[in-house]
């Protein structure tokens, strides 16, 4: 099995209460030796926080405020919280974002509640992990305004243009690819083409976006080896190679201390 590593993957979610653990250990028999489990809220980074503590060897975990809930943030109340978490072993500081074509939170609090992440992740020393889907303009912006903050991170679940893919490259950031790189009607080649190796992710954003041929049912991590595999096909190589670089590239980013993380294929 090629490794891998599910670099956004929502283990904390209540759709996997009832089998969580066997959820993981599929995901460890199926080639992944780390898992990111993204807590998206601040009770779903309390959750990832005990998935971690459950599975030490083989899950991390993030915390932040996603841009659905950004009408509700508080900065003075939810950025100690957040750093509490970061205190507490969290890798990451998100998921967080702009999310414009739901537009559940007006357009000003999720710019709001993603500059204080921002500015988080620059005290802490720690990656972002950003949810960006129809806010390339506004996304622009922000890899500007994070390079000159130094700070890097993840665009999860591409799915903007290449130019930002490239722009997030030339930035230090990774980009990150889901299932729907196997969906008939993907057609993205283009950003996938944009980021170098050394650069690209890949992920379930479990419980969502199951890879073909099970779209459409819950999403688990053990599958991200399916999208793996399409993601070798499109490039032209080796999906172990790519499953080592992919993984490599997450440990780097995320600086995963745990054994596990470095692949061994």
């Amino acid at each position: 099995m090629p490794p891998f590593v599910d670099s956004h993957a929502h283990l904390a979610d209540p759709a996997f209460d009832a089998d969580r653990a066997a959820v993981v250990e599929r995901a460890r028999a199926a080639g992944a030796v780390a898992i990111v489990c993204i807590g998206e809220s601040i009770d779903a980074a309390e959750r990832a926080q005990a998935v971690a503590a459950a599975h030490p060897d083989l899950v991390a975990f993030t915390a932040g405020v996603h841009p659905h809930d950004a009408a509700a943030f508080d900065a003075a109340r939810d950025i100690p919280r957040l750093r509490a978490f970061v205190e507490a072993g969290a890798v990451a500081i998100g998921e967080c974002g702009l999310d414009y074509y739901y537009d559940h939170a007006p357009r000003d609090a999720q710019r709001r509640a993603l500059d204080a992440q921002l500015a988080l992740a620059a005290d802490v020393g720690r990656p972002l992990v950003v949810h960006s889907r129809d806010a390339d303009a506004d996304t622009y912006t922000l890899l500007r305004d994070a390079d000159r903050a130094g700070v890097i991170g993840v665009l999860h679940c591409f799915t903007g243009a290449s130019d930002l893919a490239a722009t997030a490259v030339a930035a230090g950031w990774y980009v990150s690819f889901s299932g729907m790189v196997t969906f008939k009607r993907w057609d993205n080649a283009a950003a996938l083409a944009a980021v170098p190796s050394e650069r690209l992710l890949t992920e379930s954003d479990a419980p969502y976006l199951a890879p073909v041929p099970d779209r459409g049912r819950r999403n688990e991590p053990a599958w991200v080896a399916r999208t793996l595999q399409r993601l070798a096909e499109i490039r032209g190589v080796d999906p172990a190679e790519l499953g080592s670089q992919t993984a490599e590239n997450a440990r780097r980013c995320f600086a995963l201390a745990s054994a596990a993380a470095a692949p061994t294929a």
